[in-house]
């Protein structure tokens, strides 16, 4: 496995995307880059990442926003290309990562190395899921889900340009409630393995 890998993750909101995602950058020993990206951004600029942590995933408002000549004002858009383009030089170093959300799925689809993955769950898991680790009820869990998907829905169809979430746009998409977080992590752990092994 000494070629460069790089496993994108696409998620619903309450699948548990991120923590699969997380757990496998652990078993491949890889890093793990999703809003931690905008903290090494605000690193190198000397700037508070909570103010960029704002526009993060966020599709872009376009009352407030507007583009002339190429250049926008949109802090959506520029939070998100500025993300694209730490992603990309990354790519390029030949790094192995695991990376959550940012579109890497479409931003990064031309190197060899990108598997790309879609999580998604059975809407009543996802509501327990945000239940018990967001500490909500089931009515606003309900309207945390739907928020958050149609936000990355926007935000990735806006800034791809590819539909977020359709099966053909991912090279595996996978229901994690049919075996858990850790059982998912498993069959992906194979799959990613398989693939590997194939590149030789």
């Amino acid at each position: 496995m000494g070629k460069q890998f790089i496993i994108s993750v696409g998620r619903e909101y309450g699948s548990g995307g991120h923590e699969i995602g997380r757990k496998l950058a652990n078993a491949f020993g890889i890093h793990l880059y999703d809003r931690s990206l905008l903290d090494e951004f605000a690193a190198m600029q000397g700037v508070d990442p909570t103010e960029l942590f704002k526009y993060d995933e966020a599709p872009r408002r376009p009352f407030f926003s507007r583009t002339v000549r190429g250049y926008t004002n949109s802090p959506e858009v520029n939070i998100a290309e500025l993300q694209f383009d730490l992603l990309r030089k990354k790519a390029d170093s030949g790094e192995s990562f695991v990376v959550v959300g940012r579109c890497a799925d479409t931003i990064l689809r031309g190197n060899e190395g990108l598997i790309s993955i879609f999580v998604h769950a059975d809407y009543e898991a996802k509501i327990e899921r945000v239940i018990t680790h967001r500490n909500r009820s089931r009515k606003e869990a309900m309207a945390t889900i739907e928020r958050h998907d149609k936000n990355r829905k926007a935000y990735h169809n806006r800034m791809c340009g590819g539909m977020w979430g359709e099966t053909k746009n991912y090279d595996i998409c996978i229901n994690s409630s049919k075996l858990g977080i850790d059982g998912t992590v498993e069959f992906l752990k194979v799959y990613i393995e398989k693939i590997l092994e194939s590149r030789g």
